[in-house]
C-alpha cells in the first residue's frame, strides 16, 4: 500500500525540517503560563495519599525544589478534593505559590469541588461520565448523540465552575481507559483518543470557555506520537483553537526503561516543536521526575541555531500510522528482519573474550563455548583493532575497509567504507558491506548505492537538530526509490551518560516510531583517552540503550516489559518495592509485557495492551489479569507474585531462568 503524499500545510507541525515551536493560546494556571510564546512547564504528581497533609505538603516541596512547575495530586473522592485546601493553604503558608492541579478520575462531583479550591483540573473523558465494562454496543447515530446529550448534562456544570472561578482544565485522554462508547465507534485506536478528547472540548468552546490544556497519552510509544500528532492535525481542520498540549507517556516504568520509553515519545514530539508542558511518569519518587523532564526540554532552548536541512515539501509517509519503510534484504538487514544492534568496541585494543560480556556474549572457558543473553549485539564494530580470536555465531565483526582488505578471513568478517573509499574500491564482500556517510552527502550516495544489493547504508550527522536531519535523509532515499537498509549511527560526546540515553532514545526512536531505521549504532568517539575500564563500562551502557531503545519503539522485544503506573494518592501497594520484587522473578521473559498498577483507576485499561496484569484492588488485596480478562481476585498480595507466575505458566509463556 503506497503512503499517503501531504503537503507541509496539511501536517501536523509548522515544519518537519526546521525547528518552531507550535503556536498556542496561553492558558493561565495560577502565576503559570502554559503555551504561547512561555517557556515549556515541568510537572509531576504526588504518590503520598491525599488526606495525608503533611506528607503531601512535604512531599510537594520536594518535588518543587527539583524542578517542577505545577504539582499535580489525585482526588478520587470528595473528601480527597475538600482536602487540597489545607494542602494548599500549607503550601502557602511555609511560601511555595506553585499551582496545584487535582486528577480526577470517575468522581464529577469531586472535580466540581477541587475546581473551586485548585488552580488547574485534569479529567479523563473516558472515565469522566461513564463506567467501563469492556462491551461492544452498536450505536446508531441517534443513540450515540444521546450519549453524547448525557456527557454535556454531566460535564456542564465543571465547565461553568472552572470559568467563574478562573480555573483551568486538562482534558486527558488515555489510550488504555476510553470509554466503551468510544471504543464501539472508533476501536482503540489513536482517532478514538482524538475524539475521546474532541467530544469534551466541543462542550468547552460552546459555554466559550477555553482555559484548556489537552493530551493523548499511552504506554505505547507509537500510539500515543500517533495520537498527538492526529490531534493537532483534527484541530486545525475543526477550526478549534490551537490549545496547549500536556506531554507524557503513561506508565513508562523505572530506571533505564522508563527514562528511555519517556524519550522515545515525548522527545520525538518535542522535536516537531509539539508539546507545552511535560511530565515524566516513573515508578520511583516523583522528585525524580522532574530532572528527567528538564534535561529533554532544555534541549530545545538554542534549538533554532541548528544547521539549516534542506525543506521537505511532500512528506511520502503517514505520521498518523506506522508502516515501516520498504527495504531490500541485505544479509540479516531490511526486509522482515528486526532492526540490527551494533555496537562499538574500536576504542578497545586487543579486546579479549571475557570482555564481550559487555555487549551480552558470555565466553565460558570451562566448556569452550559461547552463551549470548536476550541483548547480546549483532555486530560489533572493531575499527582498526581486529578482534583476536573467534567470535560466537550470534555476533558477526565489521572492520574499517583498509584493515579488512588485509584480513586473512573476508568471508567471516565485514567491510566499512567511508564514502571515498566505497567509489574507489575495487574489492567487496560478495554478500555484505556497510557505508558510512553524513546526511549531507545523501545525493552523492544515492549515485553510488542505487541498485546494489551487497550495501547497507550507516547513516550519520552533526547537526544540532539531528533527529531531523536524519529524516530528511531518508526523505530523499524514499523519493529516489532507493530502498537499502539503513543504520542510524548517533554519537554523543563529552556529555553524560544520562543525557545520551536521553538522546539517544529520542534521535534513533523517533525515527523507529515512524517505520524508518534499520539498526543502531552507538559510536564510542568520545573515549579516546578513557581508561579501558570506562570504555567496556561505557559500551555496556550503549548496548542497552541501543536495545532499549528499539523495544521503547515497539520494533525489537528483546526483553520483558513492565507497564508500572509511577504512583499516587490511589495506590493501594508499594509499587517500587512490588516491581522491583516481580521484575526480579520474571525478567527473563523476553517479550512479555507485564502491567503493574497501584489501583484500578489505573488497572485494565491504562495496561491496555499488557499479556498480563497485577492491580491493587484493596488494602492487600490484588486482582490478576491476563489481558484485560481477570483470571483471580482479591489475592493476598503475600501471594500475588506467586499466582500471577501460575497465571504465566498455565499460558504457556513461562520458560525457567537459565543460569549465566
Amino acid at each position: 500500500m503506497e503512503p499517503i503524499i501531504k503537503t507541509v500545510d496539511q501536517m501536523y507541525c509548522d515544519s518537519l525540517t526546521h525547528y518552531s515551536r507550535r503556536k498556542t493560546i496561553p492558558v493561565k494556571v495560577g502565576d503559570i503560563l502554559i503555551g504561547g510564546d512561555n517557556p515549556i512547564v515541568v510537572q509531576s504528581m504526588t504518590t503520598i495519599d491525599t488526606m495525608d497533609t503533611m506528607g503531601s505538603v512535604e512531599q510537594s516541596i520536594r518535588m518543587i525544589e527539583a524542578g517542577c512547575e505545577l504539582v499535580r495530586i489525585t482526588a478520587p473522592s470528595i473528601k480527597e478534593a475538600e482536602n487540597l485546601r489545607n494542602i494548599k493553604a500549607e503550601l502557602r503558608k511555609r511560601g511555595y505559590t506553585t499551582p496545584l492541579v487535582a486528577d480526577i478520575h470517575f468522581t464529577p462531583n469531586a472535580a466540581e469541588v477541587a475546581a473551586k479550591i485548585v488552580e488547574k483540573v485534569r479529567i479523563n473523558p473516558g472515565n469522566y461520565a461513564d463506567k467501563k465494562k469492556f462491551e461492544v454496543i452498536d450505536y446508531t447515530d441517534f443513540s450515540y448523540q444521546e450519549e453524547l446529550n448525557r456527557i454535556r448534562e454531566r460535564f456542564l456544570p465543571l465547565v461553568k465552575i472552572c470559568k467563574e472561578n478562573g480555573t483551568a482544565m486538562r482534558i486527558g485522554t488515555n489510550h488504555g481507559s476510553l470509554s466503551d462508547r468510544i471504543m464501539s465507534r472508533y476501536g482503540d485506536t489513536p482517532l478514538g483518543m482524538v475524539e475521546s478528547a474532541l467530544e469534551f472540548l466541543r462542550i468547552c468552546e460552546d459555554e466559550n470557555y477555553y482555559d484548556i490544556v489537552i493530551s493523548m497519552k499511552s504506554s505505547n510509544t507509537q500510539v500515543m506520537v500517533q495520537a498527538y500528532r492526529m490531534l493537532v492535525q483534527k484541530l486545525n481542520e475543526g477550526g478549534f483553537k490551537p490549545y496547549p498540549l500536556h506531554l507524557g507517556v503513561t506508565e513508562a516504568g523505572e530506571a533505564e526503561d522508563g527514562r528511555i520509553k519517556s524519550a522515545v515519545g515525548i522527545g520525538t514530539l518535542l522535536e516537531d516543536g509539539l508539546g507545552d508542558t511535560v511530565r515524566v511518569s516513573l515508578t520511583e519518587d516523583p522528585e525524580f521526575e522532574a530532572p528527567v523532564a528538564k534535561a529533554l526540554i532544555d534541549r530545545y532552548t538554542h534549538r533554532t541555531n541548528h544547521a539549516p536541512i534542506p525543506e521537505i515539501i511532500h512528506y511520502p509517509i503517514t505520521p498518523f500510522e506506522y508502516n515501516k519503510r520498504h527495504t531490500t534484504e541485505i544479509y540479516n538487514f531490511g526486509g522482515h528482519n528486526v532492526p540490527r544492534v551494533i555496537t562499538d568496541i574500536s576504542k578497545i585494543e586487543k579486546i579479549a573474550d571475557r570482555e564481550m560480556k559487555q555487549v551480552g556474549h558470555f565466553y565460558l572457558p570451562e566448556l569452550d563455548k559461547w552463551k549470548m543473553n536476550d541483548q547480546g549485539c549483532d555486530f560489533v564494530y572493531s575499527g582498526s583493532n581486529p578482534i583476536p580470536f573467534m567470535l560466537p555465531n550470534g555476533m558477526k565483526e565489521i572492520q574499517n575497509a583498509a584493515i579488512w582488505i588485509e584480513s586473512h578471513d573476508q568471508a567471516n568478517k565485514f567491510p566499512l567504507f567511508h564514502l571515498n573509499e566505497f567509489v574507489k574500491a575495487e574489492i567487496f564482500h560478495p554478500e555484505l558491506n556497510f557505508l558510512e556517510v553524513f546526511v549531507e552527502a545523501i545525493e552523492d550516495v544515492i549515485l553510488s548505492i542505487a541498485g546494489r544489493k551487497d550495501t547497507v547504508l550507516i547513516l550519520r550527522t552533526e547537526n544540532l537538530h539531528s533527529m531531523p536531519a536524519l529524516r530528511r535523509a531518508f526523505v530523499s532515499l524514499l523519493e529516489a526509490k532507493v530502498e537499502v537498509p539503513v543504520v542510524v549511527k548517533i554519537s554523543y560526546p563529552d556529555q553524560s551518560q544520562d543525557l545520551t540515553t536521553l538522546y539517544a532514545a529520542t534521535d534513533v526512536g523517533g525515527l523507529l516510531v515512524d517505520g524508518l531505521g534499520d539498526g543502531i549504532f552507538m559510536s564510542l568517539e568520545k573515549e579516546t583517552g578513557s581508561t579501558r575500564e570506562s570504555i567496556l563500562e561505557q559500551m555496556k551502557l550503549q548496548n542497552s540503550v541501543s536495545f532499549g531503545v528499539l523495544q521503547a519503539a515497539r520494533t525489537r522485544m528483546s526483553k520483558t516489559e513492565y507497564i508500572s503506573c509511577p504512583s499516587c494518592g490511589r495506590t493501594l501497594f508499594d509499587l517500587q518495592i512490588t516491581t522491583a520484587m516481580i521484575r526480579k522473578r520474571t525478567d527473563h521473559l523476553k517479550g512479555v509485557k507485564i502491567g503493574i498498577m497501584g489501583c484500578i483507576v489505573n488497572g485494565p485499561g491504562e495496561m491496555a495492551d499488557a499479556d498480563y496484569g497485577y492491580v491493587g484492588s484493596g488494602k492487600g488485596k490484588i486482582t490478576l489479569y491476563k489481558g484485560k480478562e481477570v483470571m483471580k481476585k482479591s489475592v493476598p498480595s503475600e501471594k500475588a507474585v506467586d499466582e500471577l507466575i501460575n497465571i504465566i505458566k498455565e499460558d504457556g509463556m513461562w520458560n525457567e531462568p537459565e543460569m549465566m
